[in-house]
């Protein structure tokens, strides 16, 4: 029997309203689920949605944002439904964030314990003296010295920062995690550990792990699951391996080719690997191209990518058992009820 999925995230669609009036449509149809312990990674360019899908799932979108389609249930229970405060008490509790670049997420004139024991509080979890243990425990988890337990942010290195959220965020226990470019501005050696200690609060917790992230090196080592987003849509999403090995739509595969292949490193010439390039930029989501968002730089495009948006079609392989999905015109229709 499937394990129903933690969170599934159907047709959500969030648009923005501009400073002069016009709407830009940020997110536009997108699905996804995750498993009870899975590790899902959305990937793509600067721009094509990550985060906002992000803040659209814990609804903290800015003043400007709303959520005009779709539902998110977590659960069973759709996010988009409950008022505010109901929402409230699912954040941090249920579902909590990795903000990307810590120094400016943790409030930089409370001590780290404070912060971190203020988030148990304010969801009365436990009491002070509880809570206080609590924290100390957090920090021993993720690596911080007690002793530094009441020093203040701009006291921490950027990994010692980053690894002060991760404590915060696993503070009220919650079963899945966003983390947002979490290694962002740290050095390879201060991320390989980030990661590390990712993998292993999974394994010890049990917990789901949305990573957000444009490094498909970290993306091919962490995750389960591959949602690869370009202008505000899903163009991809399938297992790891079955994207990474054969991947359907002309983005994925042009985003794969642009990255490097450490399994060749010790063949290459002294000039290096030949990478691929994406000639042209995302589309601006306040001017849409008509047809297939990724038409204006596909090398593959058909006279049908600028008439209408494609439609995700399952490309796994037969027998496989694997869900594999890919939305371009140059893979067929979908059959009925493959959306």
């Amino acid at each position: 029997m499937t394990e129903p999925p933690l969170l599934s995230v159907r047709h959500l669609t969030t648009e923005f309203t501009l400073a002069d009036g016009q709407v830009a449509r940020a997110l536009e149809d997108v699905s996804f689920d995750v498993l009870p312990g899975q590790t899902v990674g959305l990937v793509g360019e600067s721009g094509c949605g990550k985060t906002t899908t992000l803040l659209s799932v814990m609804r903290l979108l800015p003043g400007n944002g709303r959520i005009s389609g779709g539902s998110v249930l977590f659960k069973g229970t759709d996010l988009l439904t409950l008022s505010e405060r109901e929402m409230r008490s699912h954040r941090w509790t249920d579902i909590a964030v990795v903000f990307q670049g810590a120094m400016n997420a943790l409030n930089p004139v409370m001590k780290i314990a404070d912060q971190i024991r203020e988030a148990i509080l304010l969801h009365d979890l436990m009491d002070r003296k509880a809570a206080d243990r609590r924290v100390d425990d957090l920090l021993e988890l993720v690596g911080i010295p007690r002793a530094r337990r009441n020093q203040y942010p701009h006291q921490y290195s950027g990994g010692m920062r980053q690894r002060a959220m991760i404590a915060m965020a696993l503070a009220c226990s919650p079963d899945l995690l966003f983390a947002d470019e979490p290694t962002t501005a740290l050095d390879v050696m201060i991320q390989a550990q980030v990661f590390e200690l990712f993998k292993r609060i999974q394994a010890e917790f049990g917990l789901a792990i949305v990573l957000v992230t444009h490094d498909l090196g970290v993306v091919a080592e962490m995750c389960d699951v591959v949602v690869v987003m370009y202008g505000g849509m899903v163009a991809e999403v399938g297992p790891a391996d079955s994207v990474y090995n054969e991947p359907q739509h002309p983005y994925t595969q042009r985003l794969l080719a642009a990255f490097p292949d450490p399994s060749q490193s010790a063949d290459l010439p002294e000039g290096g690997q030949d990478l691929a390039t994406i000639p042209g930029t995302p589309p601006r989501l306040n001017a849409l191209p008509p047809g297939c968002r990724f038409e204006p730089r596909c090398e593959r495009r058909i006279d049908r990518c600028t008439e209408a948006s494609p439609a995700l079609v399952d490309v796994a392989v037969p027998g496989s058992g694997a869900r594999h999905l890919a939305a371009c015109h140059l893979l067929g229709e979908p059959e009925a009820g493959d959306a």
